[in-house]
């Protein structure tokens, strides 16, 4: 195995909410490893500003502009970012939003909105994609997937439809387009520190020491351990990987209860 099976050099990446987070740190990696990444999200300030960030590091970085959800218009800026950077060898579907209210209480338009934008939207944007994909032979898409694609949590029940039908899309997409050259693989990420999770991961939190002793490893992830296997599953290195979800989360997945210091 030579470093040219992870080599993207040549080869356009779409991120879809791309512009911080974890999705930042996958398109990071990405442009590292040689691609050209069009940054997605719909605060074009703040995709902006990425997109500055990572040319200041050497990656190739655009904006692109548009609403996931707004599926009327999607495949025509799907279109056009293919005309301008001469098609989309990768895509990673990330965008993505939560909310935590007992399923008990939650309207059902909220519990729409959620599955609108963790589910139909990834279907959506994978099929625009697709048509540019089939007729270029080959393509890799990456779904970001999550524990809640296998686990269940208290206040969390949309999300966690969501994701867990965004598994079985993942396999569904494999299965139909694999012929056509196509990968379609997930990941699921762990509990990553972040921005969003600083506030509870402060010593003495109940939820920060939960993670910690829950956790194989005993540790946050932290976001630059996803670059690695999203190039992998963007890479050559997978052309034989297809349907499969790789969580990136410490171990969580692999026991059950609180892992012992015993020997």
């Amino acid at each position: 195995m030579t470093t040219s099976l992870f080599d993207l050099h040549g080869k356009v990446a779409l991120v879809t909410g791309g512009y911080k987070g974890l999705g930042l740190a996958m398109a990071t990696g990405l442009g590292e490893a040689g691609a050209k990444i069009l940054l997605n999200g719909r605060k074009e300030n703040a995709v902006n500003k990425a997109c500055e960030a990572l040319n200041a590091k050497g990656v190739d970085a655009c904006a692109a502009i548009f609403d996931v959800t707004d599926y009327d218009n999607l495949q025509a800026c799907i279109d056009e970012l293919v005309m301008t950077h001469g098609g989309i060898d990768i895509l990673i579907n990330n965008a993505g939003i939560i909310a935590r209210e007992p399923l008990k209480s939650m309207p059902v338009n909220e519990f729409q909105r959620i599955v609108d934008t963790d589910l139909t939207a990834p279907f959506a944007v994978a099929q625009a994609v697709y048509r540019h994909m089939k007729v270029q032979g080959h393509g890799k898409i990456i779904n970001i997937c999550s524990m809640m694609s296998e686990l269940g949590r208290d206040g969390v029940g949309a999300y966690a439809a969501a994701k867990g039908g965004l598994k079985m899309l993942t396999r569904n997409l494999a299965t139909e387009w694999a012929r056509d050259g196509i990968q379609v693989n997930g990941i699921g990420p762990g509990y990553f520190a972040t921005d969003i999770t600083a506030p509870i991961r402060v010593d003495g939190h109940p939820f920060n020491e939960f993670i910690i002793n829950r956790t194989p490893t005993g540790r946050w992830g932290d976001p630059s351990e996803l670059k690695g296997t999203a190039v992998f599953l963007a890479s050559k290195a997978s052309d034989f990987v297809n349907g499969q979800v790789v969580y990136v989360d410490g171990g969580i997945l692999a026991t059950i209860g609180k892992p012992s210091n015993e020997v």
